[in-house]
């Protein structure tokens, strides 16, 4: 019986090495794209952001983003006057608030209620938090087509809103592409397309699109006025800077 244990796993050290290589490099894609994602050392940047009804009708909402590092994010609708205020801080260890001017407080978002749009969006507030890909989603199997990477990530939070995320890489860049987001009775529900370009050395998104495709309707973030490496202080992400 010895000889025919070692024979059985010799055969399966034999296979480990392909597969530990398969995987170590699909981690190495999600990593690189994190890299992309979070390049500079903080950002400001301005957003149109264009609402799209089932029956064609349009709203247009006016914001500002301060980002930090890859666990730092204010956003803040600063356009219409009915918007103007309300504000998300994303903060590190998944802590995140929300501010609604006609409250005049802050409030704690807890894990369970991220699946909730964010202000009438088609964004979640799981969208919006500032947290890498790398920390959000284990990469579950990779495939090239073309001139991309097609990644599937499982969310690591079993509170996730989602079963998985099929996620489209450019493949000489690592820059996101498109996404397909699945609820957890497998069925998708969102999807979303971006468009990038090189500013300042740095590969940014300057279009978001994102679609429920059950209520057919549509948010599209048109992304201006992009500045990198200001030295944003930590300060400017507290919640006292989201009250203001």
């Amino acid at each position: 019986m010895k000889p025919i244990k070692f024979s059985v796993l010799a055969c399966a050290l034999l296979l480990v090495p392909g597969s530990f290589a398969k995987a170590q490099e699909a981690n190495v894609i999600l990593k690189k794209m994190d890299e992309v994602l979070y390049s500079s050392k903080d950002m400001k940047e301005n957003l149109k952001i264009v609402l799209t009804y089932k029956a064609g009708k349009q709203k247009t909402r006016e914001a500002t983003v301060l980002q930090k590092g890859t666990d730092k994010r204010l956003f803040r609708f600063t356009a219409p006057a009915s918007q103007d205020g309300i504000s998300t801080l994303s903060l590190p260890k998944d802590v995140m608030y929300l501010y609604l001017p006609s409250y005049g407080k802050e409030r704690r978002i807890s894990s369970s209620v991220k699946n909730q749009k964010f202000a009438g969006t088609d964004f979640s507030y799981e969208d919006m938090e500032a947290k890498p890909f790398t920390e959000k989603y284990a990469l579950k199997s990779v495939k090239t087509e073309n001139d991309t990477y097609i990644l599937e990530l499982i969310p690591k939070s079993p509170k996730s809103q989602y079963s998985k995320i099929i996620m489209t890489v450019n493949k000489t860049y690592y820059y996101p592409v498109h996404a397909d987001y699945y609820d957890k009775g497998n069925n998708k529900i969102k999807e979303a397309s971006y468009e990038f370009e090189k500013i300042s050395g740095y590969w940014t998104a300057t279009v978001i699109e994102m679609t429920d495709l059950r209520k057919r309707h549509t948010t599209k973030m048109i992304i201006s006025n992009i500045q990198f490496d200001t030295g944003l202080s930590d300060d400017e992400f507290t919640v006292r800077k989201l009250k203001q």
